[in-house]
């Protein structure tokens, strides 16, 4: 950290930089003036056109912390926090999302390649302020906020840096979303994966299938602990969103600069749907009426019937979903099918002859391909999980790559986009330590260093292949995180190593300074307490935190990174 003297409010002495997270790509003393900025009772914000909504933002949240009312700037005094879009900062810094901020002893200027780009630079500068910028409330009673002489140029690596939430085995109310998507924006990520149907429940309202919601939403009870755990509790879970809530977190979400890309789960994953909707399953193996909302975790061996009711059924389902989620992408799962019915099924097999497949792994693959082109007619693009590259994959279509490295490897060499989110690196559930007090421990341990230390682009990629990898993502499985403060536990701090991964130019994994990001974690600590964040201490869990008794479902060892 540097120091750096106050020029018009000199009795404020020095004034710290803090150390932003994500790192910047520069930050800097500004030249020439060795002066900072205050913000204070007179301070507006000249919004320039464009950036009117990052204006709101800034007033809804640095206003309400600091208790300045940030009016828009009028008159001809230089007191102002000035917004503007410039676009030739994204040939400059290389990408649409780069901003500039500049604070000296006559001006505090963000400026952004684009809209987004302002955003981001808000968000710097609220980090700027210190820990204090994100309460909802004044907690001082100062009305002079200094912010450090500094220039700061910055951009991201990827343009896909993302959270996936499983909201379909621990149900999320509309707020605790919300309060996500800030999180997120806090830390510079911009695409929520939201993962809302599963064997355990069907989250999101489809007017015209309402059964879907009705009895796919609700299961009466649930496993406590990993699947080998005898606990159970004993009574219903569920909820659903509406489509006035799905909207509301759409535009919520936007105004922060996130795309929103929903999941629904196709053709594994669907025990939910088939228990709303039985002529959805393989009826001549099981007797699908008898079928409930899973209670249990793992993989259901109850998948959708391959046959034209499904497919228009999913037709429909899928239409009231493009009306609600204006992003380019639609996630379709397509991990983690058993085959078994399908093997025993007439119809399936029938299906299987009549369009001159070889086997039930090229059904799944004209499932897949059959949305992949409806969505494209459409306008869209699907993306799914790995698995949707056996048997052939359509062209435009995306991959999530989560079994490791191969999948996202094979898929850019075969010219598709892919999101990398292998569960060796990036799956937050996994547990953070080997310690016995590490609550309901699932998977490998990935402590913040390993996370910290994960690389996106495999080196087994060429520059042209590499360009295929349109970012990372970091995936949150709820199956035990049972509330809020539990999805908070695993997600946090681990969230902001993998966005300064996703976000920062940093050196190879071996090369980069862990040391660093502890110090400036230590920093950023205070603007997760802040937050209300119930992140995992560097000591480990706190006695509430622990989950004494509860199995989880622990690995040792682990797999090659590639």
């Amino acid at each position: 950290m540097r120091d750096v003297p106050h020029s018009r409010y000199p009795g404020h002495g020095v004034v710290p930089i803090p150390a932003p997270l994500p790192v910047p790509r520069s930050i800097s003393p500004s030249a020439g003036t060795g002066a900072g900025y205050v913000i204070d009772e007179e301070t507006g914000i000249d919004a320039a056109p464009g950036t009117e909504r990052v204006a709101r933002w800034l007033r809804a949240t640095v206003g309400a912390a600091t208790g300045l009312s940030l009016p828009p700037h009028t008159g001809d005094t230089p007191n102002r926090v000035l917004l503007r879009i410039v676009p030739a900062l994204a040939g400059e810094l290389g990408s649409p999302e780069a901003y500039r901020l500049t604070a000296d002893g006559y001006a505090l200027v963000i400026d952004g390649a684009s809209e987004t780009g302002v955003f981001w630079g808000a968000q710097t500068f609220r980090q700027l302020l210190g820990p204090e910028a994100f309460r909802r409330a004044p907690v001082t009673g100062r009305r002079k906020w200094p912010v450090p002489a500094v220039t700061i140029d910055d951009a991201p690596r990827f343009r896909w840096r993302g959270l996936m939430l499983d909201v379909a085995r621990h149900f999320m109310p509309t707020k605790g979303v919300l309060r996500y998507l800030d999180l997120m924006a806090a830390h510079k990520l911009n695409v929520f994966h939201f993962h809302l149907t599963d064997d355990q429940g069907w989250r999101i309202e489809i007017k015209r299938y309402p059964r879907l919601t009705e009895v796919g939403s609700w299961r009466a009870r649930t496993k406590s602990g990993h699947r080998a755990s005898p606990l159970w509790e004993e009574k219903p879970h569920g909820g659903f969103y509406t489509q006035d809530d799905i909207r509301e977190i759409v535009a919520y979400a936007a105004e922060r600069h996130i795309t929103v890309v929903p999941e629904i789960d196709v053709p594994g994953h669907s025990q939910a749907a088939i228990a709303a909707y039985p002529e959805l399953g393989n009826t001549d193996v099981i007797d699908t009426a008898s079928l409930t909302v899973w209670d249990d975790w793992g993989v259901s061996a109850n998948v959708l019937a391959p046959t034209g009711t499904t497919v228009r059924f999913y037709e429909g389902v899928f239409e009231e979903v493009l009306e609600l989620f204006p992003s380019g992408f639609v996630h379709i799962g397509g991990d983690e099918c058993p085959k078994d019915q399908w093997r025993r099924s007439p119809a399936a097999q029938a299906r299987i002859r009549d369009l001159g497949l070889a086997d039930e792994d090229e059904l799944q693959a004209w499932f897949v391909r059959h949305f992949a082109v409806w969505l494209a007619e459409r306008g869209r693009r699907l993306i799914g999980w790995d698995e949707i590259l056996q048997g052939g994959l359509a062209e435009g279509a995306a991959v999530s790559s989560w079994r490791g490295y191969a999948g996202g490897i094979t898929a850019a060499r075969a010219g598709h986009d892919v999101v990398m989110c292998p569960e060796q690196q990036v799956y937050l559930d996994h547990r953070q330590a080997g310690g016995e007090d590490e609550p309901v421990p699932i998977g490998y341990v990935r402590t913040l260093e390993d996370v910290y230390r994960f690389e996106p682009v495999p080196p087994q990629l060429t520059g042209e292949q590499a360009r295929h990898v349109l970012g990372a993502q970091a995936n949150v499985w709820t199956e035990v995180m049972e509330d809020q403060a539990r999805v908070d536990y695993q997600t946090f701090p681990r969230l902001a190593a993998f966005a300064e991964v996703a976000w920062s130019a940093l050196p190879a994994p071996a090369d980069r300074d862990f040391a660093d990001f502890e110090r400036r974690m230590a920093a950023h600590y205070r603007r997760l307490d802040a937050l209300g964040v119930a992140y995992r201490p560097p000591a480990g869990p706190r006695p509430w935190q622990r989950r004494p008794g509860v199995l989880g479902r622990p690995i040792e060892g682990a797999p090659p990174n590639v």
